[in-house]
């Protein structure tokens, strides 16, 4: 016998939060989000709040134990921009049993068409910086610190709740090139001379920051904007991407494509993989764990590939082969092993297109499914 519980108490935060940990110990594959930014999307003030409205529940069976979470998000923005009437549900996580998936989607669900929605879309969270997906291949993959593992039954017990395939993505391992594509190196150079651009990366991640945050805001507005699910930044996630950019990037991680007079053409952001440290110490943020971020933060040998966009006029003017010289210098004089690349949509030709120049490796498809209600 099993039933819901919308979580409202500090308790039951408390058990939301811990489910996930408890439901994937042992798993070596498994990377978990920080506690504390997890208890941050219960607070009145986070982020999102403005552009969203949202529930969480849990599933407990007869002796109160909990067997499943989900939340419930409205992402107000979003249906806005796409003109749909969508309610997304994230951080599903259950036991192998399909009575206790199905409670936790229905309960969103109806949550969702309470309020008017017409499709239940997911897993899906507040934003395209969140984790979203539900991973389909690549199982026995260690996975990014942005993006979410979860068993291979999940796929299940969503399908045989009629969910169907609305997109995917996928993942690769970018490798050191054995040889430079010199054809590319100069026709980069090329494309400098004659449009007059030039390839920046900051002495310090403040000075990028200052010198160019708006510029890169705007930017990723622009190119992004067509994406699967993606919203309008806010001043509030501008805000807290920078707080997370000044923790995590280094200068290196960061290089921009520049017109003479300073005009932001094109971008890319890598950041030093959390994954390990992480998972070592459970999300959990103790100074034994500060030591070992710090220490990983300054000689990382794998990267993620965070983000990456040029404007659509610059797309023919050889920006994005001067990201790429750019790369092969990055895995090549830095000691790396690999970068995993995070999601990219199977459709998108530029991306998909763009990361042909390396040597790479499939890893991971992820799926967002879709039904109506």
């Amino acid at each position: 016998m099993y039933k819901i519980i919308e979580v409202k108490s500090k308790k039951d935060i408390n058990r939301f939060v811990k489910f996930q940990i408890d439901l994937y110990e042992g798993n070596k594959y498994f990377v978990p989000a920080l506690n504390s930014d997890e208890k941050k999307i219960f607070k009145k003030n986070y982020v999102y709040n403005n552009t969203c409205k949202t529930v969480f529940y849990l599933c407990v069976d007869e002796n109160n134990k909990v067997v499943g979470r989900i939340e419930g998000i409205i992402q107000l923005a979003a249906n806005e921009k796409w003109k749909q009437k969508r309610v997304r549900f994230t951080r599903f996580d259950a036991i192998d049993n399909q009575e206790v998936a199905n409670l936790l989607l229905d309960s969103v669900a109806k949550w969702g068409k309470e309020q008017g929605m017409d499709e239940l879309v997911g897993p899906l969270g507040y934003s395209d910086l969140e984790r979203e997906g539900l991973l389909i291949e690549g199982f026995d993959k260690f996975q990014t610190y942005e993006e979410q593992y979860n068993f291979d039954y999940y796929q299940r017990l969503l399908e045989n709740y009629g969910l169907e395939k609305d997109v995917d993505w996928l993942e690769y391992k970018i490798f050191p090139p054995k040889e430079k594509d010199e054809r590319l190196i100069k026709a980069s150079e090329m494309a400098k001379k004659r449009y007059k651009l030039r390839a920046y990366s900051p002495k310090s991640v403040s000075k990028f920051i200052k010198e160019y945050k708006e510029q890169f805001f705007e930017i990723i507005d622009i190119t992004y904007n067509k994406i699967y699910g993606t919203v309008p930044f806010t001043k509030e996630m501008m805000d807290s991407s920078i707080s997370n950019f000044n923790l995590i990037l280094r200068p290196q991680d960061i290089m921009v494509v520049l017109t003479e007079d300073n005009k932001v053409v094109g971008f890319a952001l890598v950041f030093p993989s959390l994954s390990k440290v992480i998972t070592k110490y459970k999300g959990k943020i103790t100074p034994r764990f500060l030591i070992d971020f710090f220490k990983n933060k300054k000689k990382p040998n794998v990267i993620d590939l965070g983000l990456i966009g040029v404007l659509p006029e610059y797309t023919m003017k050889g920006v994005a082969g001067i990201i790429v010289t750019h790369f092969y210098d990055h895995l090549c004089n830095n000691g790396i092993d690999y970068m995993e690349t995070n999601l990219m949509l199977e459709n998108n030709n530029n991306i998909l297109g763009f990361m042909s120049n390396f040597e790479r490796e499939f890893t991971k498809r992820r799926r967002c499914f879709v039904k109506k209600i």
